[in-house]
């Protein structure tokens, strides 16, 4: 028994150590081969299983994800992003288009999504992350994360990396265990009024309008981009502890 318990003591390190690094998916849109062409790349997990996908309309490519100062992807020279482009048009649309994942959180809990977003000058400033726990549904329902739709990201500038986005879902029981979750991330009308320093001057009162991101407030156009880059699913790493703790000492108990 004692040599048992020493076995399970020193496997401890080794379970939780793994369990902090545990991923459950990852796209990274890189070639599965690299190729040393960041306008080739592939929509298949780098990491896990599920599927991506572009919604409302937008168009797609694959593009660099070194440039404008780079996402976080170590893979530097052959790094791809994922390049969305025709959004919807000035004040339509709000929270439609953009990127949507599908993934089995199933033996997971403690959801977290991370994400590497470049805006171009034109692009929507403002984006929104919303999940859903039925994404296998003919028309699945998606909610923004805290139940507000003002709860949303602005982007740093335009031609500008935002990297490391993150939203935790603990608080969302049903993003535990669940083979059917789903997450976007979409483009919304600015919570702020602002004025457009082109267009005749446009102003736009507060969720009437998107808000280009770069700094100068020149106008907002459908034909702006989004790059995405390491859009990940994992479970938060302190979550992981717990458990992997949790059945060490079921084992203790259960072989005393």
């Amino acid at each position: 028994m004692k040599a048992r318990m020493l076995l399970c003591a020193l496997a401890a390190p080794a379970i939780l150590a793994g369990a902090a690094n545990a991923q459950i998916t990852q796209w990274n849109f890189n070639s599965v081969v690299p190729d040393a062409a960041t306008g080739t790349g592939t929509t298949t997990p780098n990491i896990g299983t599920g599927s991506i996908s572009n919604i409302g309309g937008t168009t797609t490519t694959f593009a660099s994800g070194d440039a404008s100062g780079g996402s976080s992807d170590p893979a530097t020279g052959d790094d791809s992003g994922w390049n969305l482009t025709t959004f919807p048009a000035q004040s339509a649309g709000s929270g439609t288009a953009g990127l949507q994942g599908l993934t089995s959180t199933a033996g997971f809990q403690d959801i977290v999504v991370s994400w590497d977003l470049r805006t171009s000058n034109s692009g929507s400033r403002y984006y929104q992350f919303q999940y859903t726990l039925d994404g296998s549904a003919a028309i699945p329902s998606y909610i923004p994360f805290g139940g507000d739709a003002s709860n949303i990201f602005t982007s740093g500038g335009g031609d500008f990396w935002n990297n490391g986005n993150s939203v935790n879902l603990s608080s969302i029981a049903g993003a535990n265990n669940n083979a059917n979750f789903g997450f976007r991330i979409v483009s919304v009308f600015s919570p702020v009024g602002f004025t457009q320093t082109t267009l005749g001057l446009a102003t736009f009162g507060p969720n009437a309008g998107y808000r280009a991101a770069n700094a100068d407030d020149r106008a907002y156009a459908t034909s702006g981009t989004w790059r995405f880059d390491l859009v990940t699913v994992v479970p938060a790493p302190g979550a992981l502890a717990l458990m992997g703790m949790g059945g060490l000492l079921v084992t203790r108990r259960r072989r005393a």
